[in-house]
């Protein structure tokens, strides 16, 4: 199946290499293009593409504010947002993970980089740059100091407590299941089930709700006892 991908980016040299770059690759293709953040949330309303690549820095609205125009909404479009951004730590990125998008990709990545981007976020099974994003997800857990992560424990089974910190930590269904020794369709079973309980669309969006809810403290595992274990 071919994955469809709408640019929305207000410099059209950058939307016309981005296009090259993807049009240029089997199973890809480009079906719009937004010059700023009003044109692109219109565009993914009418177009529906499985990938919007969003700039974070655009006029009338930026990527923030688009992707929190869509993914906020009463009826959301399938369509899953890849920020891309300047800078590794952007203030900007931090609230588009809030707001609902599913990664993040620096514009200084390779072509190779980009296709990836795109296809590991159309699929939903990864996260991008797991180094980068945990420090990002560090920062929006220092924003919660007073969450103890309770609320998800109370909410999930103790197994599935345990594959949420590892999917926190960027962790794929096959590690997870070599760590605790689950077979991989299990791993995701119970990664299904943590998305349907948290009401998440993809794994970043559990991972960003581990580190608000203070299941998961910056540089560390855990806030704090939980109920991980043998269960589930």
């Amino acid at each position: 199946m071919t994955t469809t991908v709408l640019i929305a980016d207000d410099q059209a040299l950058v939307r016309s290499g981005l296009r090259a770059i993807i049009e240029s690759e089997p199973g890809l293709a480009v079906v719009g293009e937004a010059a700023d953040g009003a044109g692109a949330v219109e565009a993914v309303r009418r177009l529906r593409p499985d990938v919007a690549l969003m700039d974070i820095r655009m006029p009338h609205l930026d990527g923030v504010a688009a992707t929190r125009a869509l993914l906020g909404s009463r009826t959301p479009p399938p369509t899953r947002v890849l920020i891309l951004t300047t800078f590794h730590l952007d203030e900007y990125v931090t609230e588009a993970l809030r707001a609902g998008a599913s990664g993040f990709l620096l514009k200084d990545a390779t072509a190779d980089q980009l296709v990836e981007a795109v296809r590991v976020i159309a699929s939903g099974e990864a996260m991008l740059s797991p180094a980068v994003t945990r420090r990002l997800l560090d920062r929006m857990a220092d924003d919660r100091p007073e969450a103890d992560g309770r609320e998800l424990r109370d909410l999930l089974s103790p197994r599935e407590v345990d594959v949420l910190l590892m999917v926190a930590r960027g962790s794929s269904n096959a590690e997870i299941g070599a760590a605790l020794q689950l077979a991989e369709s299990t791993v995701k079973s119970h990664v299904q089930s943590i998305l349907g309980k948290l009401g998440v669309r993809d794994r970043l969006q559990a991972a960003v709700a581990a580190y608000d809810s203070g299941l998961v403290r910056p540089r560390n595992r855990w806030a704090g006892p939980g109920r991980g274990g043998s269960g589930g």
